[in-house]
């Protein structure tokens, strides 16, 4: 199993939203810098789309908004 951690900036506000049978659904994106520099000189950015799921999704739309620090 592989295993992934992400830690970057919110690219914009979470959008919470509801499925049919009543699930809360938070949706954001989030911007990652990486850790060394092309040979330019360069740093690049990845971008993550990311979804969090009932109570999690949740507590996510509450408390976090675009420009925060998140780790996923």
């Amino acid at each position: 199993m592989n295993k992934i951690f992400l830690i970057g900036n919110l690219t914009r506000d979470t959008e919470i939203t509801e499925t049919q049978s009543g699930v809360k659904v938070c949706r954001f994106s989030i911007a990652v810098n990486r850790n060394y520099a092309s040979n330019d000189g360069e740093r690049k950015t990845d971008f993550f789309n990311c979804v969090a799921w009932r109570g999690l999704g949740e507590n996510v739309a509450k408390y976090v908004k675009k420009g925060d620090k998140v780790a996923v």
